[in-house]
């Protein structure tokens, strides 16, 4: 039978993962990162010319920059659309744009580029919303959801909620969701499978029952 978890579940899971088992953050950051490059250069053969990856400032954003960093060691052509106050960026997010920096991976905030994208990336928000989407990030959405190319979305769609599946006022339509570890409960509902499009679980992550 499949586990489904929510959002607390999930982060119990990843803490149990991090402080007692000991497998650092960023492994399991580079794992999810694996995923959905694997996804991407497997599911959409056709979409390669022009990755477009949209990072919010926290690990989901950092998750979303790592994928950004293998698919231009694949040699496709990437560009970063950062999304955020960086000033708020999680450690493990400004140890990624460290490495994207170091790789030359172009880096913008215009949301023009999304429409020359042949794909792009959701990775704004992770598990966690809780409130409804505001300010820039609604524009950051639409903008999202108005360009031409499909969306893998980086273990949830933004803007949709964990738990219940509800549109947090506005969520990124995904042809794809590769989520991690486990299925999501809000991607089982009817929310979910019109919002996430085909869901992945990604369920080699290292994350284990507590």
């Amino acid at each position: 039978m499949e586990k489904i978890v929510t959002a607390a579940e999930m982060k119990q899971l990843d803490s149990h993962t991090i402080n007692t088992i000991g497998i650092p953050s960023l492994v399991l950051m580079e794992r999810a990162a694996l995923a959905v490059r694997d996804e991407i250069l497997t599911a959409f053969p056709l979409n390669q010319d022009h990755v477009v990856v949209v990072a919010g400032n926290g690990n989901n954003g950092g998750d979303g920059l790592a994928v950004a960093r293998l698919l231009k060691i694949a040699g496709l052509p990437v560009t970063i659309v950062n999304v955020g106050n960086p000033d708020h960026a999680s450690e493990e997010h400004k140890t990624q744009a460290h490495i994207c920096d170091y790789y030359k991976i172009p880096t913008t905030t215009d949301l023009s580029v999304l429409n020359d994208a042949t794909l792009i990336v959701d990775a704004i928000f992770g598990i966690g919303i809780n409130r409804p989407v505001a300010g820039h990030y609604q524009d950051v959405i639409k903008a999202i959801n108005e360009a031409k190319a499909p969306v893998v979305a980086v273990d949830m769609p933004s803007g949709l909620n964990t738990d219940t599946g509800e549109v947090m006022g506005i969520a990124v339509k995904a042809a794809t969701t590769v989520t991690f570890a486990y299925n999501k409960k809000g991607l089982t509902t009817a929310n979910g499978h019109q919002y996430g499009g085909r869901i992945i679980i990604a369920n080699d992550m290292g994350t284990y029952d507590l």
